[in-house]
């Protein structure tokens, strides 16, 4: 199933570079960037997103560090995105997964990864308006996929 998600490189990604090895590793699976913004991420915009964890113990530390730098938000289009790309980020301990190997605490975990197709399209809709989303046909398709 064609899918779109969305991802976030957190303030700590984008401080230490971290950016070329989370695009590569998107890229080297075969998926397509639609959109991509480095931006300095507004109270508003964090506090919408992360509304689920409004009343959890975190919340106010976590909608400080999101706007404690910039950010970098993607949208990945691509078969099955969503459950790989939860897979591809992992947990913060699991060698082999980008907050695996290159998160140094768990409260600094690189990325933000949507949960469901569901949650991905209501996210993608608070960092994007729908005319930046590109739609392109990648060549290489059918050598990902099959024909």
């Amino acid at each position: 199933l064609q899918e779109k998600t969305l991802l976030v490189a957190k303030p700590d990604a984008v401080q230490r570079r971290l950016l070329g090895d989370i695009i590569q590793r998107f890229e080297r699976r075969g998926f397509k960037l639609v959109a991509m913004k480095m931006l300095q991420a507004d109270r508003r915009l964090v506090e919408q997103h992360y509304e689920e964890l409004r009343l959890k113990p975190l919340y106010p530390a976590l909608v400080t560090y999101m706007t404690s730098g910039p950010v970098v938000a993607m949208v990945w289009e691509g078969y099955n995105v969503v459950r790989c790309t939860r897979a591809m980020v992992g947990d913060s301990s699991a060698v082999g997964t980008i907050r695996g190997d290159l998160s140094v605490h768990i409260t600094r975990n690189v990325v933000h990864a949507s949960d469901s197709v569901e949650t991905a399209q209501r996210e993608i809709g608070f960092w994007f308006q729908r005319d930046e989303l590109v739609a392109w046909d990648s060549r290489d398709r059918d050598n990902i996929y099959g024909p």
